[in-house]
């Protein structure tokens, strides 16, 4: 897999089977450190910082803490939409979607200095995505109904599978994947997944990473 000359620390290659990603809804009363720690101490092999409503300010002091936990267990940590906290933390990615700051743009700004990721809803964008040779994945989803996102493109299995096909970047599948469907997710021959309730949808953050990755881990 191709990796960006200047991601020093994954440069042998971005590990994305289990891609974890916050929600500040969920993560009520824990402490963010606290809570990512324990996902990457029971898997997660990629941590994603998503935050919608929360200040700039607000987010910078909580991606710094993130940050430090990643860098604790050599774990890439990726910002989600914004580029000037990425930059302002020093992240190893960022992941922008379809209406977000353009890919072309970001890759302008910060050169080989980011991993970047990519949202994706449909086979047109897969196909556009694969003419990018700065995007080091992408995203692919909703593959279920989730409760994290409103107004959803829903995909499903078999479109999924098309995408592994067509697709010439690593494919992260999301939406809806929880302990009960990750199997059928890894049947279509996509490798990665991104979760979000299935990892923080109670305080056994540790155990419902590691049961995933169990899983991951035995269809492998």
């Amino acid at each position: 897999m191709r990796m960006h000359k200047l991601n020093k620390k994954f440069a042998k290659g971005l590990d994305l089977r289990l891609y974890v990603i916050t929600d500040e809804n969920l993560i009520k009363g824990i402490d963010i450190a606290f809570a990512v720690e324990e996902a990457i101490k029971g898997g997660a092999t990629v941590i994603q910082y998503r935050a919608k409503r929360k200040t700039g300010k607000e987010m910078f002091y909580e991606a710094l803490k993130i940050k430090e936990k990643c860098e604790k267990y050599n774990i890439p940590f990726i910002i989600n939409d914004r580029l000037d906290i990425a930059l302002a933390v020093n992240s190893d990615g960022i992941h922008v979607g379809q209406d977000d700051l353009p890919v072309d743009k970001i890759y302008r700004l910060t050169k080989d200095k980011l991993i970047i990721g990519l949202s994706t809803k449909n086979l047109e964008h897969v196909l556009k995505a694969n003419q990018k040779k700065f995007v080091d994945y992408i995203g692919f989803g909703s593959i279920f109904p989730t409760d994290t996102k409103k107004d959803i493109t829903l995909n499903g299995l078999k479109t999924l599978e098309k995408v592994v096909n067509i697709s010439n970047k690593p494919v992260v599948a999301i939406g809806g994947i929880n302990h009960k469907n990750v199997v059928d997710v890894l049947k279509t021959g996509c490798r990665n997944i991104a979760v979000i309730s299935a990892v923080f949808k109670d305080k056994n953050i540790y155990e419902n990473t590691a049961k995933l990755r169990e899983l991951i881990e035995k269809y492998s």
